[in-house]
């Protein structure tokens, strides 16, 4: 076994969430954008492109850092079956967080751990399934968040690690931060089957 502190972790994502969970577990990684197409294919399921985006974003950056154990993750927002991305403008998030009210949203987190220091490159995945249930929600109050955290980078148009965790009934998942974008129970799993150590 090896710790944490003495690999060459690499982060495939340029995520500030990412970022922040990842440093619970340690200061010690560099970030490296990941140059994919995250365009989803004809007929991919939600669950099946947040782990394929997972699994490209690791490989192409472990491509670039032999050595190295490089982190791929991805999430994306179900609604019914329809595909929530990331709003980008105000009108977006308003509407995405009507369509969500009182109904169920679930966001499946694709998770990639290549250990890029052996040849062929060992390639440990998990998924996480997380299911949120939004309370009824009024046009007013939706314009109100929306104003005041900004949620126009998120897949769902909320921030559960703020103040938008007070737009649900209740939230069912394993692991609490993958709904934040990066399963630390899941990653701390995929490391010791890699034989690292977290300390």
């Amino acid at each position: 076994m090896i710790r944490l502190s003495e690999i060459d972790l690499v982060l495939a994502s340029t995520s500030r969430y990412r970022r922040d969970l990842l440093t619970r577990l340690t200061s010690d990684f560099r970030r490296v954008a990941p140059d994919i197409d995250e365009s989803p294919l004809a007929e991919e399921s939600p669950p099946d492109l947040a782990q394929r985006l997972a699994r490209e974003k690791a490989r192409v950056v472990a491509a670039e850092n032999p050595g190295a154990i490089v982190i791929g993750s991805d999430q994306t927002a179900d609604l019914g079956g329809r595909l929530l991305g990331k709003p980008h403008t105000v009108e977006n998030a308003c509407a995405q967080l009507a369509a969500c009210s009182a109904r169920r949203v679930t966001f499946h987190t694709g998770l990639c751990v290549i250990d890029a220091r052996h040849a062929p490159h060992r390639v440990l995945v998990a998924q996480d399934t997380t299911r949120v249930h939004f309370r009824e929600l009024g046009a007013a109050e939706i314009a109100r968040y929306v104003e005041r955290e900004q949620p126009l980078d998120c897949a769902g148009s909320f921030k559960c690690e703020g103040v938008g965790i007070a737009l649900f009934e209740r939230i069912e998942s394993e692991d609490p931060t993958a709904l934040i974008g990066l399963p630390l129970i899941g990653l701390c799993r995929l490391l010791r089957e890699a034989e690292i150590e977290i300390w």
